[in-house]
């Protein structure tokens, strides 16, 4: 039986651990990114996931695991400036930061709950590869979203797509092992 509650959790305990090192170097520098910038950040980091896929090679060494975190990462970030809005260079408080954190891991927690009761836990059948794709896919949406500044006729709006990446890089850890302990 799977504990998928626990499971996610623990991926979200390894990635608010290095949100929160990375504060300490860097302190909240991420505020002076647009969201167009976060999108692009982790397109970068979605592409390298599926080029090291498809080729078998990793030359820089560092394995995508710790892109899927920087992923995840990101998506929260986005959703922060989202409601803080991203045209400033004012750095926050770390508290207030890691509040604001913690609060679009809960949301995007409770979505994913939903979902993987509706969709029955599908993602477990799934390949890691067919999720990159996902969040390959959904970044083109987020793209295109942007390029119409926000505006849908009846689609999901930009939150929502990057509550979904975070969700499936968290599926994605899950199944390379990094949600059990």
């Amino acid at each position: 039986m799977n504990n998928t509650s626990l499971e996610f959790d623990n991926v979200i305990k390894k990635a608010r651990n290095l949100f929160t090192a990375k504060m300490k170097d860097y302190g909240t520098s991420w505020r002076i990114m647009r969201l167009s910038s976060l999108t692009d950040q982790i397109f970068i980091k979605a592409n390298r996931i599926r080029s090291i896929q498809e080729s078998g090679v990793n030359l820089v060494g560092e394995d995508i695991k710790g892109e899927f975190i920087g992923i995840l990462n990101y998506g929260i970030i986005a959703l922060i400036q989202i409601e803080l809005g991203s045209n400033t260079t004012d750095e926050i408080p770390h508290a207030q930061a890691e509040k604001l954190y913690d609060k679009y891991v809960s949301l995007t927690k409770d979505l994913m709950m939903k979902k993987n009761h509706d969709y029955g836990e599908a993602w477990r059948q799934m390949r890691v590869s067919s999720m990159t794709d996902v969040i390959l896919m959904k970044l083109k949406r987020l793209k295109q979203i942007e390029d119409n500044q926000g505006v849908t006729e009846v689609s999901e709006g930009i939150d929502a797509n990057y509550s979904d990446i975070i969700n499936y890089s968290v599926f994605c850890l899950i199944q390379l092992g990094e949600g059990n302990e």
